[in-house]
């Protein structure tokens, strides 16, 4: 017989405001005892230090949670000038101290420049990738480093928020796999004097922003399961960005059955993903086999009640 599933079948994405000091798993933990959910998971870690938007998915919302991993992604940061530490940020060990020259807005300015666009950066020891199945930051502290191959990200936009004499703050717009605390770095070498991060708030992920998020002393002072659930996104919140695709009775039931179905897919190329609908219920995804023709491709599992 198979195991009950503890909880509550809680479907949604939760726009959580991360609070320093905690690691996202431990974040997401908190928010799935919260919500009493059965099943819950998160779209991208954010480091302990950092805070901000951490989407968290609840139930069925965790299908489609990897569309947000390919996401470009809005933090702000202070970066502290003359000081480089093991990690990047200032949760880690000094290993270099240096003088700050008498920068002006301008000089910084024509640095960051440098540093728009298309850029190679080497991924920080202290990070979750792994090497021969361990994570670099378990390398990092057992004082191992390990050669990284330099990994080609997008700098859409590093703007300047306001500049003091030995630190200066900027908000990024970067493409997935960008690490904020290594851009810092690098900046910091480009002005000769070093640099690394004392500060992180993630302020935007794909099509979700820092407008709708939820700290967790707002959620555990509203009244009951009711109200917690009603600051849940819908679980098609993740995918807005492909295509719809709606179809009628006899269709939806050939998809949600795992068959494919005759429906009217004009204006999308054989291969691509759309979201399925009947009427204003979300099915789930599915590809586009012909100019006549859908696949079934990830459903809801409520999908063919």
């Amino acid at each position: 017989m198979a195991r009950r599933r503890r909880g509550l079948p809680v479907n949604g994405v939760l726009l959580l405001d991360k609070p320093a000091g905690a690691s996202s798993n431990h974040a997401l933990q908190r928010a799935r005892r919260l919500f009493q959910a059965q099943k819950a998971g998160h779209t991208g870690t954010l480091d302990p230090m950092a805070t901000g938007l951490l989407p968290v998915c609840f139930g069925e919302a965790t299908k489609f949670s990897a569309h947000l991993l390919e996401a470009d992604k809005v933090y702000r940061t202070r970066v502290e000038l003359g000081v480089v530490t093991d990690s990047g940020d200032a949760e880690g060990e000094v290993i270099e101290r240096h003088a700050v020259p008498r920068l002006t807005e301008a000089d910084i300015e024509g640095v960051l420049a440098r540093f728009r666009g298309e850029i190679d950066q080497i991924p920080p020891m202290y990070s979750a990738l792994k090497h021969q199945g361990r994570k670099l930051y378990e390398l990092a502290r057992e004082g191992k480093s390990i050669e990284r191959a330099a990994r080609r990200v997008t700098v859409y936009d590093a703007r300047l928020l306001a500049c003091e004499a030995e630190a200066f703050e900027l908000e990024v717009r970067v493409s997935k796999g960008t690490y904020v605390r290594t851009l810092a770095e690098d900046i910091g070498r480009a002005l000769g004097c070093g640099a690394h991060i004392s500060a992180l708030r993630r302020l935007a992920t794909g099509p979700f922003t820092s407008d709708g998020m939820q700290d967790f002393a707002a959620l555990e002072a509203l009244a009951d399961q009711a109200e917690r659930e009603a600051v849940l996104l819908p679980v098609d919140a993740l995918i807005d960005h492909l295509p719809r695709l709606d179809v009628d009775g006899e269709a939806a039931g050939r998809l949600t059955h795992g068959q494919s179905a005759r429906v009217e897919a004009r204006g999308l190329a054989e291969g691509e993903t759309a979201r399925l609908y009947r009427g204003e219920a979300f099915l789930g995804l599915g590809t586009v086999t012909g100019p006549q023709e859908v696949a079934p491709k990830r459903l809801l599992s409520t999908a063919a009640e």
